[in-house]
């Protein structure tokens, strides 16, 4: 989503005929908040979003080493060739952030993740081809959802040895872990990332029984924002609904979310059901970009924030990365 964001951006930034730079930072600005209000979560916008209006300000208001100022529509093409460039090499850190924690996958290795992160996918796979053609000698314990059910598909097409887990046994297959390794919507300013509700409890099974805890995130993903907790995300997510029994009732009459929704998909059936209703879920349902869901906010958009003491490292494209270095990277990037 970050990079869409900005590819919008730019696109918007091409057509719109302005002339000055006023006019360009005040179009920018108020397309940034249009696209923010209209999502219910726009962590993963904003880090975009924000990152690419730093760079146009930084731009446009850096001296030039000329005694004359370039016209505003060379400044402009200028400004717009290297956001290309930008984008370009934004959606190759993927693959360079692959190969970087693909070495963490050692022969034997357990790991344990969730949700269904494409830089998550993108490591197990990298560190799957690199042990071709003898056979992966790593394996995998997913928590299972409706929408991770592609990604525990497509990891075992690659000879990945997958087990899929309800939620409520994180704590009991803890033991059998060597090592958590998950993705993040955002990275924010202390160091800590907002990610996929349930990353936060795992986070705190994983510290209490001395796991490694990594996060692996592209750079474009880092957000400005500093939460103190779970209530300083700014976004509404109804998590915590008190009702009464009539008001359960009527909400289930109505097909809204009622008590024990969070365990409904585990009331006997077994991980392979739940695995064929996510996938049909995915390729049948709406366009939440990059991994299923329908239109709207639904469970899979609910995220949590998980503060940097639990995290054992953050790896990037650039490299692995302690919390409080993200951080310090992040204060430059902004102050």
């Amino acid at each position: 989503m970050p990079i869409a964001a900005i590819e919008s951006l730019i696109h918007l930034l091409s057509t719109h005929p302005s002339t000055t730079i006023s006019e360009t930072l005040d179009l920018l600005a108020r397309s940034t908040t249009h696209l923010k209000n209209s999502i219910p979560n726009p962590i993963s916008l904003s880090a975009g979003t924000d990152l690419f209006q730093r760079y146009l300000i930084t731009t446009l208001t850096r001296p030039t080493s000329s005694t004359s100022p370039p016209d505003f529509p060379s400044l402009r093409a200028h400004l717009l060739s290297n956001s290309l460039l930008f984008v370009s090499r934004a959606k190759q850190s993927r693959a360079a952030l692959a190969a970087i924690a693909s070495h963490f996958l050692r022969p034997s290795t357990t790991l344990l993740t969730l949700g269904s992160s494409r830089a998550v996918h993108a490591v197990i796979s990298h560190a799957a081809h690199s042990t071709l053609p003898s056979p992966v000698r790593f394996r995998v314990i997913y928590v299972s959802s409706p929408e991770s059910a592609p990604t525990i598909a497509s990891l075992r097409a690659l000879g990945v040895p997958v087990a899929a887990i309800p939620e409520s046994a994180v704590a009991y297959c803890m033991s059998q872990v060597d090592m958590v390794l998950v993705g993040a919507e955002g990275v924010v300013e202390n160091g800590g990332v907002v990610s996929r509700m349930g990353t936060y409890q795992v986070g705190v099974l994983a510290k209490a029984a001395g796991k490694p805890f990594y996060v692996v995130a592209e750079s474009h993903k880092f957000v400005r924002m500093y939460p103190l907790g779970e209530g300083d995300l700014g976004v509404e997510q109804g998590v915590v609904e008190f009702r009464t029994g009539e008001e359960g009732r009527q909400d289930e009459a109505a097909g809204k979310r009622g008590d024990g929704e969070g365990e409904a998909r585990w009331d006997g059936r077994t991980p392979a059901v739940v695995e064929e209703k996510g996938r049909r879920e995915y390729f049948e349902g709406g366009e939440k970009g990059g991994g299923g869901g329908t239109s709207g906010e639904t469970k899979n958009d609910l995220v949590d924030y998980t503060p940097p003491e639990l995290i054992t490292a953050l790896i990037t494209e650039s490299g692995v990365h302690t919390p409080s270095a993200v951080s310090e990277e992040l204060i430059k990037i902004w102050y």
